[in-house]
């Protein structure tokens, strides 16, 4: 029986904010580069004046989230499991999500009053993306956001490393996946980031469990969370871990484990301008390909060629139409 969703995605609901700095910017205000750091609204207040640019772009965010809008944009169905505030920035969020064609467990419900939570994305000449957040209140993420009709009605569940820095989001994300594996519902995760995998490494492992379906991350993820130094290492402990993995390699490309063997993917040569979304992008159209018929090759190579798209362009979204070029030129 066919399901309704594609995959079913539980993460942080966060206005993207994005702005283009200096090296020196980043020194001055004793910013750390290449990371996603959790600050206060006030950290990022003072940041965002120091700035002091028009010329940003506002996009619904947050990891999964931009995972998941892909899904919806290569034309498959999707759900999304967040928190937002009764605010601006909330009504903003929703209204974009709705636009993107995604579910969420908020459609039609009463939000509470508080801020919703935002990243601002400063991005570099070298592209670099580098991320200071203010969580808001999708600190809040619990389980009371799980919709588990929604979950049983898909093919995956795919769940936000990211959530694992508070107790309740753990919690969501364990609730969400023992719905999924008591369903049929295969799960992959996100290890989102390897500063938040060195500091909740044993919230990761603990929410990880016995075994996922499908795992993403980066090499230097890949390496902080199995604690080896290589990645030949690192990739033969993943299989302990997950049944199936992906890890993403910048410009080098991606492997793919799909359970026997390892399938290498070539990059896409681009001239790179923004990185931010760019694991985002190959978790969502890799997803998609899987969910689709493709092969895990086949659905590799689909999320190179995307992810490759959004680099060479600003913001971690592609547009519609370019979604669905890229869809017809692999076809």
């Amino acid at each position: 029986m066919k399901k309704k969703y594609d995959v079913y995605g539980i993460g942080n609901a966060l206005v993207d904010l994005e702005f283009k700095v200096n090296e020196q910017f980043l020194y001055d205000h004793k910013v750390e580069k290449g990371v996603m750091t959790l600050v206060d609204e006030d950290t990022q207040f003072r940041l965002i004046n120091a700035i002091n640019s028009e010329d940003t772009s506002r996009k619904s965010g947050g990891s999964a989230a931009n995972s998941i809008i892909a899904v919806s944009q290569f034309g498959g169905k999707s759900f999304y499991s967040c928190k937002v505030a009764n605010d601006e920035f909330g009504d903003f969020y929703l209204k974009d999500m709705k636009e993107a064609g995604v579910d969420t467990n908020l459609d039609g419900k009463e939000r509470e009053d508080g801020i919703t939570g935002k990243c601002l994305v400063m991005i570099t000449l070298d592209a670099e993306r580098t991320m200071n957040t203010y969580l808001g209140i999708t600190t809040g993420m619990s389980v009371n956001q799980i919709d588990e009709y929604a979950i049983k009605d898909s093919q995956y569940l795919y769940l936000e490393g990211y959530l694992v820095t508070s107790n309740n989001g753990v919690e969501a994300m364990k609730f969400g996946k023992k719905i999924a594996e008591d369903n049929g519902v295969l799960t992959a995760i996100t290890l989102s980031d390897p500063t938040i995998v060195q500091i909740f490494r044993e919230q990761m492992i603990d929410v990880v469990g016995a075994s996922v379906d499908l795992l993403f991350c980066n090499e230097e993820e890949a390496k902080v969370f199995t604690g080896k130094d290589n990645l030949e290492e690192a990739r033969q402990a993943l299989k302990r871990d997950a049944r199936r993995f992906v890890i993403t390699q910048g410009k080098n490309g991606a492997m793919i484990y799909d359970g026997d063997t390892f399938i290498d993917v070539e990059p896409y040569p681009v001239k790179a301008i923004d990185t931010n979304g760019a694991g985002d992008m190959f978790a969502g159209a890799f997803l998609y390909g899987i969910t689709h018929g493709h092969t895990y090759a086949g659905s590799g190579k689909l999320a190179s060629l995307a992810s490759s798209k959004v680099v060479s362009q600003y913001g971690p979204r592609l547009q519609w139409h370019e979604a669905q070029a890229i869809h017809q030129e692999l076809k």
